[in-house]
């Protein structure tokens, strides 16, 4: 079985977000068949941030769709990007 790693740029609402607060909101709500495995801030431009976030899916069908919504809904959150996609192997034991 294998699952997929993908990176996703965020970028906050507005100025004032609070990105610590994201952050703890997408590691509380993660949807199942998936986790949050990193997130980090980056810096952008004038003091602002955007959150580098690594999530794995299972690799299935419509977890793409799935965790799309998930980012589009969460409070804070203004645009997204997926920045990559790998597939990640899995070993059975």
């Amino acid at each position: 079985m294998s699952k997929l790693v993908v990176r996703v740029k965020i970028l906050p609402f507005d100025a004032e977000t609070n990105l610590d607060e994201v952050s703890k909101s997408l590691s509380k709500t993660v949807p199942s068949g998936m986790e949050l495995n990193a997130v980090s801030k980056e810096p952008m431009a004038f003091g602002l941030y955007s959150l580098l976030t690594d999530f794995i899916l299972d690799d299935s069908e419509g977890q793409m769709d799935k965790l799309e919504d998930f980012l589009g809904k969460t409070q804070g959150v203004g645009q997204f990007e997926v920045v990559t996609m790998s597939r990640r192997s899995v070993q059975i034991k």
